[in-house]
Order: C-alpha cells, then sequence, then structure tokens
C-alpha cells in the first residue's frame, strides 16, 4: 500500500517566561505596546501535521511519502524523518522562503504571544500527485491535512480527477475557509476525519446536514478526546473505541496526529476498521504521554501488551502479526 502524506511541515519554538505579561501592560498605552521579556529556556520541536502522520506510521513500520513544501533550512529536519522511515524525496524545497514555524512565548499563568510563519508552506499549491504517483508506481491514497488552503484544494481535486482514493482532515483549516471551499475538499473522501469542535464546525460553514456529509463519505471519523474516536457511514452502524489509559500527561500537540498514524497503519496491514481503531487510538495515548509530537518511540512489546489490556489478547495478537 502505497500511502503519500501531504501537509504541513514545520518547526515549534517554544519560550518560556518567569513572569506574567499582564504585569507589563500599562493601562493607557496599550495602543503603542513594545515589549521584550526574557525567557528562561527554549524548546525547538519538529512539527507539522503532515510530518507528524509519517513519523507516526513510521514507528509502526509502515513507509510513507511526505508532500509538502519547506525551505532551505530543511536539511536537518530531512535526515531526521529519513532516520525514522519517511520517504521524503517528494517534498518540495523553496529557492526563497523558510520552512514553517510556531514561535510561542508562555508566561506562569499560562498566558501566550504567538506567531506563526507559514513561509514555504504557502508554495505547496505548486505540488502535483502525478509524479509522486509515477516515482512510487501508484498512490494506493492521498491524506489531504492542514496545508495552505490552495493546496488543499488541488490536491483533492486531482484525486478525483485521477482517481486516487483519499482521506480528507482538513484540521484548523476549516476556520479561515469558505463553505464552498469546505465542499471541495470533502467530496468524494473515503475517509473523513475532524474532532468534536470540527465536526459541528464543518456542517456549519458548508450548509449541510450531517445526513448530507454521510452522503459524500465513505466514513467520518471524529475524535473525542479522552473518550477516543467514533466512526460514522451510512450504511454501517457506529463504531465507538476508547483510548487505553495513560501512565502520565505531556503535551497534547500531536495526538490527533497520531491517532491517524495508527489508522492508517492499520488500512496498511489489512486490519479491519475497528482493530485499525484500537492500533490509532493506542498510538496516541503513546504520543499523549510524551512531550512533543515526534519525540515518542514505539517498542514492540509493550505496544502489543497495551493492546491486549485494553482490546483483549485477541487483538493483540493480530496487531503483533503485522508490526515489523
Amino acid at each position: 500500500m502505497r500511502i503519500a502524506v501531504t501537509g504541513s511541515i514545520a518547526t515549534d519554538h517554544l519560550m518560556s517566561y518567569p513572569g506574567r505579561f499582564t504585569d507589563q501592560l500599562v493601562a493607557d498605552r496599550l495602543h503603542q505596546v513594545s515589549l521584550s521579556f526574557l525567557v528562561d529556556d527554549l524548546e525547538v520541536r519538529r512539527g507539522g501535521i503532515a510530518a507528524n502522520i509519517t513519523f507516526g506510521l513510521g514507528q509502526l513500520g509502515v513507509g510513507s511519502a511526505l508532500v509538502g513544501a519547506v525551505g532551505q533550512d530543511f536539511d536537518e529536519y530531512r535526515g531526521w524523518l529519513e532516520r525514522h522511515g519517511v520517504d521524503t524525496s517528494s517534498v518540495y524545497v523553496s529557492d526563497t522562503k523558510h520552512t514553517a514555524r510556531f514561535i510561542c512565548t508562555t508566561d506562569t499563568d499560562h498566558n501566550q504571544i504567538a506567531s506563526f510563519y507559514a513561509g514555504a508552506m504557502a508554495e505547496a499549491r505548486e505540488i502535483e500527485l502525478k509524479p509522486v504517483a509515477d516515482r512510487l508506481g501508484g498512490l494506493d491514497v492521498v491524506v489531504i491535512s492542514p496545508n495552505d488552503p490552495a493546496a488543499m484544494v488541488r490536491h483533492t481535486e486531482e484525486c478525483r480527477d485521477r482517481g486516487y482514493r483519499f482521506v480528507a482532515d482538513p484540521g484548523q483549516q476549516l476556520a479561515r475557509m469558505e463553505g464552498e471551499e469546505i465542499r471541495r475538499l470533502v467530496e468524494g473522501a473515503e475517509y473523513l476525519f475532524t474532532n468534536e469542535y470540527e465536526h459541528g464546525l464543518l456542517l456549519q460553514s458548508t450548509g449541510w446536514t450531517h445526513a448530507d456529509v454521510l452522503e459524500r463519505v465513505g466514513l467520518w471519523a471524529t475524535s473525542l478526546g479522552p473518550k477516543g474516536v467514533q466512526v460514522e457511514s451510512k450504511s454501517e452502524p457506529t463504531i465507538e473505541v476508547a483510548p487505553p489509559k495513560e501512565k502520565q500527561k505531556g503535551d497534547p500537540t500531536g495526538v490527533g496526529d497520531a491517532l491517524r498514524s495508527g489508522f492508517l497503519a492499520g488500512l496498511y496491514h489489512d486490519l479491519d476498521l475497528e482493530r485499525s481503531l484500537q492500533l490509532g487510538c493506542t498510538l496516541a495515548t503513546v504520543s499523549l504521554e510524551t512531550d512533543g509530537p515526534q519525540e515518542y518511540q514505539v517498542e514492540r512489546d509493550s505496544f502489543v501488551a497495551r493492546i491486549a489490556e485494553a482490546y483483549g489478547d485477541a487483538a493483540a495478537a493480530e496487531v503483533q502479526s503485522k508490526l515489523g
């Protein structure tokens, strides 16, 4: 099964300020704020939704092609991904812009001042999927995850035109896209992924009813936070899968991406829908226990043991037979 994952590739620059932003604000000078904060630490984390998904697939022994746009500063990140089983040969490198990055400072009250630089991501609209398919000998599934909106629309339309099965995962871009654009992203998807909030926002933005969406997609998967995930379809009963209990809570960033990785790995291994969701929920829990969306590691025996504890020995045996 040849998987291409399109979407954002970025780095997160996270800083901590040992005070309160509000203490530095002058009430009658808010129209001309000019502040500088001396921070205690800096963490640089690899991220971007498409990169996170391909990393998670690699943790489960499944190779995938990453498709997105980056800057000339991508070499170190490229090496990291390739060491973790990701094919980066179809990543577009901008001649003029840096790789996208998120820069955020958090104070002691957990208030944040943040900026997002799209950078090279804006050039993802220049990417065509056919050369990726030609290089890989075809594409069995394409994931359309949050990216430059024009790129998302282009990739979706190319999937429909060329007959590539695709996963619609519009995510946070639902908030900035118009209803007609969202309808073009969703129509014909084999799988649609949203969280609970995005579930409602998609209906509001498109003007479709819940039944309308199910008429237009194969399966609609909605992540439910600590309750797990549910999958609905036009013709089959709803399936709900709860996640394994976490051992500790880390940074939740990237947990949804890990869910998608595990689900795609299940499809890759021809597991049924429920088992694929169980695999996704387990990987999501492993991600949740770690700070950073690409800082976790899957240790095969303990991973299978967690599946056995949460879903039973039969589920564990089936997954164990597939994991390399």
